[in-house]
């Protein structure tokens, strides 16, 4: 992705290795400005993932790659350092195909850095081939929404979500974008709308709670992310995923999900058997290091939902778009 650092413009990626140490962006700071944080323990890199320094189902499945690697060079316990990066977030596939790809590629021998430089750009040309295959979907004069963040820094670089927005815009195609706000962490707000905005595409940010609402004024086309696909096609992403699911189903809006394969999880039958992650309810009573909430309410802070296979039109992945229904022929 292109973006402004230290004062010059210049392409970077959400994640890399460089000088010995895992480098990401730090997410949690953005828009304001782009810190690049650097670690050189495997610990720190899962800290990271939990933490949210690093988030997105495929840009954790390259931090955890790159954690594995630290992990190798240190010549820390590798088994041990396989659980404690699966711990940092349940919900993800990518996190734990990563961890499973590298531990192979480890016991066989390979440079702990190739490998994990491999995964990272195995990551990225799954998305330029999403981004291609989904950017066939946008028309000109398009309205689309999305949810959460599925692009750049969700994924290493170009995209799942935003793939076929790139690829689209740069086909010189006009079209507009919704991007939800995204309770309680705000990823549209900060991070959807600031890669659209440096990427020239337009776009408008809305609460989550008027999705309905332009939905009901036309909406041609909604694409999202994903953390984990089961078999039977119900998947999970961002909290209000499910929701925007079925408004799209009352008004007959497209609803394409875009993930590569690494977030299929054919060991799991249906959306029944995802653990959804709950985080603190800090994220939802306190703003700015301020609580907002009564001081006598808590809160419930689930990070994801599970919508049913039934309300999605198609997935598209870096092997072309797939029918619900079609999902568990990659177990052949």
């Amino acid at each position: 992705m292109k973006a402004v650092v230290d004062g010059i413009r210049k392409d970077i990626r959400a994640v890399w290795f460089e000088g010995g140490e895992v480098r990401m962006i730090d997410q949690r700071l953005l828009p304001a400005r782009i810190g690049i944080v650097g670690f050189r323990d495997y610990r720190d890199v899962a800290e990271a993932i939990r933490n949210m320094t690093t988030r997105g189902a495929p840009s954790i499945g390259a931090s955890a790659a790159y954690g594995m690697c630290l992990a190798a060079l240190n010549g820390d316990d590798l088994a041990r350092a396989a659980s404690d990066i699966k711990a940092a977030r349940p919900t993800a596939y990518d996190l734990f195909h990563a961890v499973d790809w590298m531990s192979a590629r480890l016991a066989e021998g390979e440079d702990p850095v190739k490998a994990a430089d491999t995964y990272a750009e195995t990551t990225v040309e799954k998305c330029r081939s999403i981004g291609r295959y989904g950017g066939e979907l946008i028309e000109d004069g398009m309205k689309l929404m999305t949810h959460c963040n599925a692009g750049a820094l969700a994924t290493v670089d170009v995209g799942t979500a935003l793939a076929p927005m790139r690829y689209a815009h740069d086909a010189g195609r006009d079209f507009f974008v919704y991007v939800s706000e995204t309770r309680p962490r705000l990823q549209g707000m900060q991070l959807t709308a600031w890669e659209l905005w440096q990427e020239g595409i337009e776009h408008r940010i809305i609460p989550d709670g008027a999705s309905a609402y332009y939905m009901s004024q036309g909406v041609d086309m909604i694409i999202t992310g994903a953390d984990r696909i089961t078999a039977n096609g119900d998947f999970a992403n961002k909290i209000g995923t499910f929701d925007k699911a079925i408004v799209a189903k009352h008004f007959g809006i497209p609803f394409y999900v875009a993930a590569p394969v690494s977030t299929f999880d054919l060991s799991m039958e249906s959306g029944k058997d995802i653990v959804i992650e709950q985080r603190s309810q800090d994220e939802v009573c306190v703003m700015n290091g301020a609580r907002i909430a009564p001081e006598g309410s808590q809160a419930l802070n689930p990070a994801f939902d599970v919508t049913p296979a039934e309300l999605v039109t198609g997935f598209i992945t870096e092997k072309g778009i797939l029918r619900p229904d079609e999902v568990h022929v990659m177990r052949d």
